[in-house]
C-alpha cells in the first residue's frame, strides 16, 4: 500500500490564504483540473478552499488504486481495523471544536449544531471499534452426519461513496467507517461546496492509521462523478455505491448500477410528517417543530415538511408556532442562532424557485417578509449583517392542501407546511401521501394512537414527543419510497451493507453426501393416538 501521506503533502496553502485542494489518490494529490471556490455561505466573501475538480478518468483511477489495495486492507485482522477506527475517533474528539468551526465556516451550520455533527463522528468511531471484535459469522447444523456448516462475512470489495454537504462529516462517517472496518477500501466523492471539511475528515482518518490505499478522496461535479463510476463499473472496479443526495440523483444512480447488477445504498431526500394529535403537548410540539423545520435552514433529509394538526387544537398550535417562527434568532452562524445560511448559491437558487410554490390559499406566517432577508426585506431580530451571506425567511404557511406542490414535494429550505386532520387513518393518508418515507414524528399522550401511527406510516424512521430530526449512531438510519431503497446506515445494519454472506460446508464423512438425497430420516406413526382410557372422563 502507498505510504501515509504527511501533512505538509495534503495541505498546501494556496497564496491567497485559501487551502489549495486536489483530489488525491494513494497518498498523492492529483494535479489539475477545473478550479471551483468553496465560499462561506454566511461570509461570500470568504474563500475557504481554491478546490480543483477531477475529470471522469479521475474517479476511475481512484476506483482502480482502491482494487489493487484492498487484498491488504482485508488482511488486516478485523480487531486491527477497529482499533485504526478507534484511533479515528480519538483524533476527531481531539480536533473536534476545530472541525466544528471548519463546518460552520464552510457550510453555514451554526456552531452548535456542528459541535453535534462532529460528536456523531465520533460516536460512530466508538461504536464500531467493537464490532471489529464482532464480525460474527454462524456455526449452522448439518442435515447430514459427519458434516459442518459455517457463514462468514466478507468484505464486497471497493466501495464508492458520494456524499452531500449538509452534514459534511457525520454522513460520510455512516459510510466510511463500516466500510473500513469490513475490509473494504473506499474512494470518497464528498460535496464540492464541503470540500475542505472532507480534506480535514480524510487526514484524520489516514493520520489514524488507514492506509493511503483504502481511503481515496475525489473532487469532481455531478457530471463527472457519473461518468467516471460508469467506467469504474463497466471494467468491475466498484463492488459498492453510497449515496446521500437527492431522489432525483438517486434514481440514477440506483439505474446506473442496476446495469451492472449492484444494489446500491441509498439514503435520500424526504418530505417528513409530524401529527400532532388532539391531546399533544402543544408546547412540546411546537418546540420540535421549529427545530427539525427550521434547524440547518431545512437542508436536512429529515427536516420537517409537513405537520398535520388535529382541528380541534389547530387554530392554538398555529398562533403558538407562528409566534416561536417569529422569534427565532436567525443569521450569523458563529452566534446563538437557530439556523443560518442556505449551504450554496444553488441551494439559494432552488430555494428561490420552491418559494413559487406559495399559492393563494395559503396564509403565511412566521417572518416580516418572503425570500431572501435584505435591507429592503429585513428579518427582525436577525443576527449579522444579511447582505454579506445567503440568508432566508423562514415561511410557514397554513392552509396547505394535500394537492398543493408544497405538500408532496421536498423543499430543502426553511418553509414548513400545516394541514388540518379530524381521525388518525387521515393522518397516517396524508403522512404517507407525498411517497417519501425516511422519518415521522406524532406527538400524543395516547400509547394508542402512538402505535397505530407507528404501524401505518411508511417512514422507515418514528419518533414519539420528539422531532423528526435527530439520529443515534447504533439505531438503523434510513427510509423508503422516494426516500431510498430501504438500505439502512448506522448501527450493526450497517454492517450488511459492507459485507456479504459466504457459506461453507465441510463434509468429514469420507465419502460424497448429497444434499437433500442422502439425509437421515426419521419417520413417524402419524395414526397413534392415546389409549381412550387415559382421556375419558370418569
Amino acid at each position: 500500500m502507498a505510504a501515509l501521506p504527511t501533512a505538509a503533502e495534503t495541505s498546501p496553502a494556496h497564496p491567497g490564504g485559501a487551502s489549495l485542494l486536489h483530489s488525491v489518490i494513494d497518498g498523492k494529490e492529483v494535479t489539475g483540473g477545473t478550479a471551483f471556490a468553496s465560499r462561506n455561505p454566511a461570509l461570500l466573501d470568504d474563500v475557504v478552499a481554491d478546490v480543483r475538480l477531477s475529470d471522469p478518468a479521475t474517479l476511475r483511477d481512484a476506483c482502480a488504486a482502491a482494487r489493487l489495495a484492498q487484498p491488504e486492507w482485508a488482511a488486516v485482522p478485523a480487531p486491527a481495523r477497529g482499533q485504526v477506527l478507534g484511533a479515528f475517533g480519538q483524533l476527531v474528539r481531539a480536533n473536534k471544536t476545530g472541525l466544528a468551526r471548519l463546518i460552520t465556516r464552510e457550510v453555514g451550520k451554526p456552531y452548535a449544531e456542528a459541535l453535534g455533527e462532529v460528536q456523531e463522528v465520533i460516536d460512530t468511531c466508538d461504536f464500531f471499534l467493537g464490532e471489529g471484535r464482532r464480525l460474527y459469522g454462524h456455526t449452522v447444523p448439518s442435515e447430514m452426519p459427519d458434516k459442518q456448516l459455517f457463514t462468514y462475512r466478507v468484505p464486497v470489495g471497493v466501495t464508492a461513496v458520494i456524499t452531500a454537504g449538509n452534514f459534511p462529516a457525520a454522513v460520510p462517517s455512516w459510510y466510511l467507517v463500516p466500510a473500513l472496518l469490513c475490509g473494504n477500501t473506499v474512494v470518497w466523492k464528498p460535496a464540492e461546496y464541503a470540500a475542505t471539511t472532507a480534506r480535514a475528515l480524510a487526514e484524520l482518518a489516514w493520520h489514524a492509521g488507514v492506509p493511503a490505499g483504502a481511503l481515496h478522496l475525489v473532487y469532481a461535479e455531478g457530471e463527472s462523478t457519473f461518468e467516471g463510476l460508469e467506467r469504474a463499473l463497466a471494467e468491475g472496479l466498484v463492488d459498492k455505491v453510497g449515496f446521500t443526495g437527492s431522489t432525483a440523483v438517486g434514481r440514477r444512480v440506483a439505474e446506473l448500477c442496476g446495469r451492472f447488477l449492484q444494489s446500491p445504498c441509498l439514503e435520500l431526500g424526504g418530505k417528513n410528517p409530524m401529527v400532532v394529535a388532539a391531546d399533544a403537548d402543544l408546547d412540546l410540539a411546537v418546540d420540535a417543530a421549529l427545530f427539525s423545520g427550521y434547524g440547518t435552514a431545512g437542508q436536512r433529509c429529515t427536516s420537517l415538511g409537513n405537520v398535520l394538526v388535529h382541528t380541534d387544537v389547530h387554530n392554538e398550535f398555529v398562533r403558538r408556532f407562528a409566534d416561536a417562527v417569529r422569534a427565532a434568532p436567525v443569521g450569523d452562524p458563529a452566534g446563538e442562532v437557530l439556523y443560518g445560511p442556505m449551504l450554496d448559491e444553488r441551494f439559494a437558487s432552488s430555494f428561490e424557485r420552491i418559494l413559487g410554490w406559495i399559492a393563494d390559499h395559503h396564509t403565511v406566517l412566521g417572518s416580516t417578509s418572503v425570500g431572501r432577508i435584505t435591507a429592503e426585506a429585513p428579518r427582525e431580530g436577525f443576527v449579522g449583517d444579511p447582505a454579506k451571506g445567503l440568508f432566508f425567511h423562514p415561511v410557514l404557511l397554513d392552509g396547505v392542501r394535500a394537492d398543493d406542490t408544497v405538500f408532496t414535494e421536498e423543499a430543502f429550505g426553511p418553509i414548513v407546511g400545516v394541514v388540518p386532520y379530524r381521525t388518525l387513518d387521515e393522518a397516517i393518508a396524508l403522512a404517507n401521501a407525498p411517497g417519501y418515507g425516511l422519518s415521522s414524528a406524532v406527538f400524543t399522550r395516547d400509547p394508542l394512537t402512538a402505535f397505530r401511527f407507528r404501524q401505518g406510516v411508511g417512514a422507515g424512521m418514528v419518533s414519539v414527543n420528539n422531532s423528526t430530526s435527530g439520529a443515534e449512531a447504533h439505531l438503523p438510519f434510513g427510509g423508503n419510497g422516494k426516500s431510498g431503497n430501504g438500505s439502512r446506515q448506522s448501527g450493526v445494519w450497517a454492517l450488511d451493507q459492507f459485507t456479504r454472506w459466504q457459506s461453507m460446508n465441510w463434509d468429514f464423512s469420507g465419502g460424497l453426501q448429497k444434499a437433500q438425497m442422502d439425509v437421515v430420516s426419521i419417520d413417524p406413526d402419524p395414526g397413534y393416538r392415546l389409549p381412550a382410557h387415559w382421556t375419558a372422563r370418569e
